[in-house]
C-alpha cells in the first residue's frame, strides 16, 4: 500500500487529503482535518472518489460526430485526429468570421488559478478576447464588490473569532475545513448569526437565524448598518483613520431603519436590531458571504452593502476577523497584447466587472447567448465548452439551446458525457482531480498547496492543460506553449516568487512563503485608488453606478415573472447543493444516488394543505418560461409563500431542469447577473402524481 499527499478539486473547496494506493490504483482518500474535533466531517464526494475514477461511463477516448443530419453518431478516434480536427475548424471560422467569432465558454469544475490562465492564454494566442467564466453567477460578481470596497476577496478566520456570521452560506454542504472550524468555534463558545431563506442544519445551531426573503440581503445589510450608525456601534478609530465617505454612508441608510425595512424581507425589526448589536458588539467577529447572494440582479449591491458592514465594525484583516489573502507573487501568463485592441470583447459593456482584477478576466456570461442569437456586438460562431453543462445551468435553458442551434461548430471538454455534449461536434475526455498536477486558485495565496497527480492518466483521457497545450502547438503557437508538462508551467508562472513544484511536493501540507500576517493595510494600505476603504465608491461611479448601495423601493420587481404574480403567486428559490453533488455533477454515480435518489421540492405545510398537496407527491412548478416535475417534500425548513426547488437534476433528467424555469432577460447592470436564484412560480399537484411510501 502506497501513501500520497494531494488536493481535491471535486468541489471548490479545494481540501488537502491523503490517499492509498494499491498497484497504482486509488483504494481511499481522507481529509486532513484542519482542528480537532471528536468526529471529523466526512465528505461524500471524496468517500466515492473511486466510484468517479473508476466509472464505466467515464469518457475514455475523443469522439467526433459524424453522418448526416438524421443519422449522426460518435465514433472514437485518435487524439492526432481529433486535435487535427479541432485545429483545423478553429482556423477556418478564424480566416471567416474572425477570431473573435470563437468563444471559450469555461465552467467551475476545472478551477480558476492556472488552468483559467490556460485557456485565457490559448484565446488571446488565437487573438480572441473572448474567454468567459460563470463567475457572473458564482463568485466573481461578489469578488469585484470586496475589491471594490477594500481591495482583495477576504475569508473568515472562523478558529479565532468569537462571533460568526453565514449569509447565505451552508458550509456543512459546501466547505468540510470551514464546517469543522466552526464547530469548533461553536465548542469554544463563539456565537453564530445564520442568515438564510432556508432553516440549515446550521441555522438549527445558530443563536440567531434570520430567515430573509431571498434576495433581500442588501436591505438587510442596510439597515443593520443604520443601526451600528445610530447607536454608535461602530469601530470610530478605524473608520477615522482607514475608510472614506463616511458621512455619505451615513445619509445612504437613513431610510433603511429596521421598521421600514423589515416587512419587505419578511423580518421583524427587533430581530435585525438584535443581530446588529449582537454582531457589532462582539470582537473579533467574521462575516462570509456565499452563493445565496449570487444569482440575483442586485448581487453587486447586496455583496457591497455586506462588505461595507465588515469595515464598518473595523473587522477586516484582524485576527478573528476578515482576513485580506497574501497573494504569491506569479508572473502573468494570459498574453493579454496578443489582441488586436480593437476587438472588444462580447462583455465589453460590463467593464468594470470585467477588468476589476488583472487576471480574473471575463465572466459576463450571458453576453454569450446574446451574441450568438443577436449578433451583438458580433456574432459568435464557434464555442469550446470546458468544464461546464451550460444545457442545465444556464438560465433559460430553452434561449440557450436555440443558440446551440446556431453555432457552426461546438467542442466539450468533460469527464462525462453530459446534457451538453450532446450537441457537440467534438468530445474531448478530461481526467479527474487525482490523475493532473495543478495550481489551483486558492493556491496562489500563503500558504500554497499543490495538487498533485497520484495516478495515471485513465484510458486515453487527458488533464485539461495537456489538451490546452497540444492544441496551442497544433494552431502554431508553439512558442507560446513551450512546456510539456504540468510542472514545467507551473514552475514558469511561480518563478517570481522563488518557489517551485519540488518544494512544493516536500511540504504536502502546505508551504508557507511567510508566516500569517494581520492588520497588514498599516503598512501599505488597501489596494483601493485611496489606499482606504472605500464606502463611496468612485470606481463605481466613474461608470455610472451608485457609489454607496441603494435599493429602489420596488426592488422585488426585479424577480423573473413579477408582473405576472397574480398567476405565479409563490416565490422560487432554486437550491441546495447538496454535499454528494456539485452543481449538474454526479448525478451518474450510484453510490451517491444513494444519498439522494431524486429531486425534491420544499413546500411549506401551511401551502402544501391550501394546495391540497401531500408529502411524494408529484408536483409541477410553472413560471412564465416553462414547467418541470419533482416530487413534494412538506417541511417548515421554508417561509410560507416561498418554494424551494432542488437544482442540477437536469442532468439526470430535463424534465427536472430548473432552468426551464428561469429567466435571463432582466439582469445585473453592473455584473451582467441573472436571477437563476429566485422567480415567481406556482406550483400543484400533478394530476398523474402518486405518493410515494
Amino acid at each position: 500500500m502506497e501513501t500520497k499527499h494531494t488536493v481535491c478539486r471535486l468541489c471548490s473547496a479545494c481540501c488537502p487529503v491523503v490517499v492509498q494506493l494499491q498497484k497504482g490504483k486509488l483504494i481511499c482518500a481522507k481529509r486532513k482535518p484542519v482542528v480537532s474535533l471528536e468526529e471529523a466531517w466526512e465528505c461524500p464526494k471524496l468517500g466515492a472518489a473511486q466510484d468517479i475514477i473508476y466509472s464505466p461511463e467515464r469518457l475514455m477516448e475523443p469522439l467526433i460526430k459524424e453522418g448526416g443530419d438524421d443519422h449522426k453518431k460518435w465514433k472514437a478516434v485518435s487524439w492526432e485526429r481529433a486535435l487535427n480536427t479541432c485545429s483545423g475548424r478553429l482556423q477556418e471560422i478564424k480566416r471567416k468570421y474572425g477570431a473573435e467569432s470563437i468563444c471559450w465558454m469555461r465552467g467551475m469544475a476545472a478551477d480558476w488559478g492556472a488552468p483559467w490562465d490556460y485557456a485565457v492564454r490559448f484565446m488571446h494566442a488565437l487573438g480572441s478576447p473572448n474567454v468567459i467564466g460563470n463567475g457572473a453567477v458564482c463568485h466573481v460578481a461578489r469578488e469585484l464588490a470586496h475589491c471594490c470596497t477594500y481591495g482583495a476577496m477576504s475569508s473568515p478566520d472562523y478558529k479565532n473569532s468569537t462571533c460568526i456570521v453565514l449569509w447565505g452560506k451552508n458550509e456543512r454542504n459546501t466547505n468540510p475545513a470551514g464546517y469543522e472550524s466552526i464547530l469548533y468555534a461553536k465548542d469554544r463558545g463563539t456565537r453564530l448569526i445564520v442568515i438564510d431563506p432556508i432553516k440549515t442544519e446550521l441555522a438549527s445551531l445558530a443563536d440567531i437565524w434570520l430567515q430573509v426573503k431571498p434576495g433581500g440581503d442588501g436591505l438587510l445589510a442596510m439597515s443593520m448598518i443604520h443601526v451600528i450608525l445610530q447607536e454608535e456601534l461602530f469601530d470610530s478609530h478605524f473608520v477615522d483613520e482607514w475608510t472614506v465617505g463616511f458621512q455619505s454612508l451615513d445619509q445612504a441608510v437613513a431610510n433603511y431603519s429596521p421598521e421600514k425595512v423589515a416587512g419587505r424581507i419578511w423580518l421583524d425589526p427587533e430581530e435585525i436590531r438584535e443581530s446588529a448589536r449582537l454582531y457589532a458588539n462582539t470582537k473579533p467577529a467574521c462575516l462570509t458571504e456565499g452563493n445565496g447572494l449570487d444569482m440575483h440582479v442586485n448581487v453587486s449591491q447586496n455583496t457591497r452593502a455586506v462588505c461595507i458592514l465588515r469595515a464598518l465594525t473595523g473587522n477586516i484583516d484582524r485576527k478573528g476577523g476578515d482576513l485580506l489573502p497574501q497573494a504569491v507573487a506569479t508572473r502573468d501568463i494570459q498574453l493579454k497584447d496578443r489582441v488586436d485592441k480593437d476587438i472588444e470583447p462580447i462583455g465589453h459593456k460590463y467593464s468594470l466587472f470585467n477588468r476589476f482584477h488583472k487576471t480574473r478576466g471575463n465572466h459576463s456570461l450571458s453576453s454569450i447567448v446574446d451574441a450568438i442569437l443577436e449578433g451583438k456586438p458580433y456574432p459568435i460562431k464557434a464555442l469550446i465548452i470546458q468544464a461546464s453543462n451550460p444545457k442545465v445551468t444556464m438560465a433559460n435553458s430553452a434561449r440557450f439551446l436555440r443558440a446551440l442551434e446556431k453555432l457552426d461548430f461546438i467542442v466539450v471538454m468533460d469527464l462525462f458525457q453530459t446534457q451538453t455534449c450532446e450537441h457537440a461536434d467534438l468530445i474531448l475526455p478530461v481526467t479527474t482531480p487525482f490523475e493532473k498536477t495543478q495550481l489551483n486558485l486558492k493556491a496562489m495565496s500563503n500558504p500554497i498547496v499543490l495538487q498533485n497527480q497520484v495516478i495515471a492518466w485513465a484510458g486515453n483521457s487527458r488533464p485539461d492543460w495537456k489538451i490546452i497545450f497540444d492544441l496551442g502547438k497544433k494552431m502554431g503557437y508553439a512558442e507560446d506553449f513551450p512546456w510539456n508538462t504540468a510542472e514545467e508551467a507551473i514552475n514558469y508562472q511561480l518563478e517570481p516568487s522563488g518557489v517551485t513544484v519540488d518544494m512544493l511536493r516536500d511540504c504536502p501540507d502546505g508551504f508557507f512563503l511567510e508566516e500569517t500576517a494581520y492588520e497588514k493595510y498599516t503598512k501599505g494600505g488597501f489596494n483601493t485608488p485611496t489606499g482606504k476603504v472605500e464606502f463611496y465608491s468612485e470606481s463605481y461611479e466613474k461608470k455610472g453606478y451608485p457609489p454607496i448601495p441603494a435599493f429602489a423601493e420596488d426592488e422585488e420587481n426585479h424577480l423573473s415573472s413579477f408582473e405576472e404574480r397574480e398567476y405565479y403567486p409563490f416565490l422560487g428559490i432554486s437550491g441546495a447543493r447538496p454535499n454528494s453533488f456539485v452543481h449538474s455533477q454526479f448525478r451518474n454515480i450510484p453510490s451517491l444516488l444513494k444519498n439522494e435518489p431524486e429531486p425534491v421540492v420544499d413546500i411549506h405545510p401551511e401551502d402544501a394543505e391550501r394546495k391540497g398537496i401531500r408529502d411524494g407527491d408529484e408536483v409541477t412548478i410553472k413560471t412564465a418560461n416553462g414547467s418541470i416535475q419533482m416530487r413534494a417534500r412538506v417541511s417548515d425548513i421554508v417561509h410560507p409563500r416561498a418554494i424551494r426547488v432542488a437544482w442540477g437534476w437536469g442532468e439526470l433528467d430535463l424534465k427536472h431542469n430548473l432552468n426551464r424555469l428561469t429567466d435571463d432577460s432582466n439582469r445585473d447592470p453592473i455584473s451582467d447577473t441573472p436571477s437563476n436564484r429566485c422567480f415567481m412560480c406556482d406550483v400543484f399537484k400533478t394530476m398523474k402524481g402518486s405518493r410515494t411510501k
